[in-house]
């Protein structure tokens, strides 16, 4: 996760000294700054994640605006979140996604950094008061990879087999279809999980292909599962850009970075999610795409962890905004119908 930081000779330059842009800078250009959260006691060549999605934004920065492409003009500063920190327990049990966004937030509205990169499926669905989320960058391949050294796919791993996921979503379809395997939390950055798999911890992993290709290590996969095999966690794939709310300059950046046909798919599956009232301990998955007609195709799940229930919808209609909202949140309800107040209270 990521958060970039712009000052301007109209801003007062906040935060500690070592953050500020060479001082010759401050009458002539903006210095963006981008907050990477990386792990204790780490530097961001241990989060290489994080900062390849700060590095792309900073790039498409400076190709928009040339005030940017400066040297120096935007400046990557490391941030430490909680989700990062503590990897040993599931996600559930230490607080949830928020936790890889807490961090971040207070810098923003602290005015530490200007500008905050996320990857939008650790958002949670409510964003702090001040901040607003102006930007999506156009979506990579929302699918999942399994990686594996001794099988080709899920099908052929023989009873036993222990699959190394930290993401209840994947679990909870792993089981679903194949409920002679076994899978344990599993977390760490990208490159640790492969050095595990590799070590024998586990038999095989799913990692986000979104992720892997950012990182360009896409070859790591051993195969790709389809959406109809492993629907994707709501907003997989989506980079989402914020800013505080009374921060014009910033929003006029972000504008014009947007992705509109990201930013409503992710918006489509945002809404299911908060209907659901989704968190660390309820599997739920969602994807809203463009079809070839030209409309909003969506899907949605939930489940429970075991595998043993799952839930499903779908819905079609035209791709706006108003639209894609209103779908989102009918699928949510209907699910959240189907499955009944029991099924939330046996999560908790």
């Amino acid at each position: 996760m990521v958060s970039l930081r712009c000052t301007t000779a109209h801003h007062s330059l906040l935060g500690s000294p070592t953050c500020l842009a060479r001082p010759r800078r401050r009458a002539a250009c903006p210095v963006v700054r981008a907050a990477v959260a990386v792990e204790a006691g780490a530097q961001a060549k241990d989060s290489p994640l994080a900062l390849a999605q700060a590095t792309l934004t900073q790039e498409k920065l400076k190709a928009a605006h040339s005030e940017l492409a400066e040297e120096g003009a935007i400046e990557i500063v490391e941030i430490k979140t909680t989700g990062d920190i503590v990897l040993d327990k599931p996600l559930a049990d230490i607080g949830g996604k928020g936790l890889f966004t807490k961090e971040i937030d207070e810098a923003l509205l602290d005015g530490r950094i200007d500008i905050a990169v996320h990857s939008m499926k650790d958002v949670p669905t409510y964003l702090p008061d001040g901040t607003i989320l102006p930007c999506n960058l156009p979506r990579e391949d929302v699918r999942d990879a399994f990686i594996c050294l001794t099988a080709n796919s899920l099908a052929e791993l023989p009873a036993g087999s222990i699959i190394g996921s930290a993401s209840l979503r994947r679990q909870s379809q792993i089981l679903y279809r194949y409920p002679s395997l076994k899978v344990v939390n599993f977390r760490g950055n990208v490159q640790t999980r492969l050095k595990k798999l590799k070590a024998g911890d586990v038999h095989a992993t799913l990692l986000a292909l979104a992720g892997l290709k950012r990182l360009n290590l896409a070859e790591s996969a051993t195969s790709l599962l389809s959406v109809d095999e492993m629907l994707p966690a709501v907003a997989q794939g989506a980079i989402g850009i914020a800013c505080r709310t009374n921060d014009d300059k910033m929003m006029g950046y972000l504008s014009s970075l947007n992705h509109e046909d990201t930013r409503l798919a992710v918006a489509c599956e945002r809404e299911f999610l908060a209907v659901l009232d989704g968190n660390c301990r309820t599997p739920i998955a969602a994807y809203a795409y463009r079809d070839n007609d030209g409309n909003c195709s969506f899907r949605g799940l939930l489940a429970s962890p075991d595998g043993s229930k799952v839930y499903e919808t779908t819905r079609s209609g035209p791709y706006s905004f108003d639209d894609m909202v209103a779908m989102g949140k009918d699928a949510g309800y209907e699910l959240k119908s189907k499955a009944g107040p029991g099924f939330f209270d046996s999560l908790q």
